[in-house]
């Protein structure tokens, strides 16, 4: 079998880093061997030396990068993860904005799901926004979905899912807004309508900067694949995003105020939750 040299894999996840802001350990040797001796083999190369060569000079157009983060990128998700935060977002947080909106006379929700993998979390969002508001369609309401992997945004935009995705989506819901399509699971069209998927690398600073005018963010176990100054530069982009008011969601694992001191913090309940004051 191919091997990564020790000095190879750390040059290799020294440029990944500097393009995705991914770190990878040096525990992760194995795996990352595996996945770039693919990509050595499309492209009958000799080494992880000529790859990286490859990477940094006739990669011009970045299509051989994106390739590698498609494998590098791990897609564990599926409808109606993490609950309880769910339950928070539905219940107090999107109840609170949208009660301010509307006595604004404003019925927009902007919701963005940034490392949203293959669209089971921004479908999940989609489907809980409406189930939550009164008149749905009265509401102008986006959910933008982006992800640095271009192969699980075309299975987001496809919305063929399998039985693991959907295991934990509540009868009720699936029911109302799921359909059984030749063996597959699809939300309905009035929820895939509300999703807007785009290609996105959140240590691009430039596209990053364009994103404004949110509701709320939706960033659940993205950031621990970043050290803790890509972490801290992507949160800054978070906070110029939302809307003032608008709340910000991490996984379980991740936390706001271990990045910045920028948001601030509203209880509802036991759940402490950050918002942009």
């Amino acid at each position: 079998m191919f091997l990564v040299t020790l000095e190879d894999y750390k040059d290799l996840t020294a440029f990944i880093y500097k393009k995705s802001g991914i770190k990878f350990e040096d525990k992760k040797r194995y795996f990352i061997n595996k996945r770039i001796e693919k990509r050595i083999n499309v492209l009958k190369l000799e080494s992880a030396r000529d790859y990286l060569r490859y990477l940094k000079f006739k990669d011009k157009e970045g299509e051989e990068f994106q390739e590698l983060m498609n494998l590098l990128t791990v897609n564990e998700t599926y409808f109606f993860r993490e609950f309880s935060t769910l339950e928070v977002f539905a219940e107090f947080c999107l109840q609170e904005i949208a009660d301010k909106k509307a006595a604004e006379g404003d019925r927009t929700i902007r919701i963005w799901s940034a490392g949203c993998s293959s669209g089971e979390e921004p479908y999940t969002l989609a489907i809980i926004t409406r189930e939550m508001l009164d008149s749905p369609d009265d509401w102008n309401i986006e959910v933008v979905a982006t992800d640095i992997d271009q192969t699980a945004l075309d299975k987001g935009r496809e919305a063929r899912y399998d039985d693991r995705s959907v295991k934990d989506v509540p009868d009720e819901y699936y029911a109302k807004y799921f359909d059984y399509v030749n063996g597959f699971h699809m939300p309905k069209k009035e929820v895939r309508q509300m999703v807007k998927f785009e290609h996105m690398n959140l240590m691009d600073r430039l596209t990053m900067r364009k994103k404004r005018g949110f509701n709320f963010i939706f960033c659940r176990n993205v950031l621990i694949y970043f050290d803790e100054i890509s972490r801290k530069q992507v949160v800054d982009h978070y906070y110029i995003a939302l809307n003032k008011g608008g709340y910000i969601f991490l996984g379980h694992s991740e936390s706001v105020g271990r990045i910045t001191t920028a948001f601030s913090i509203k209880k509802f309940g036991r759940n402490v939750v950050y918002y942009k004051g």
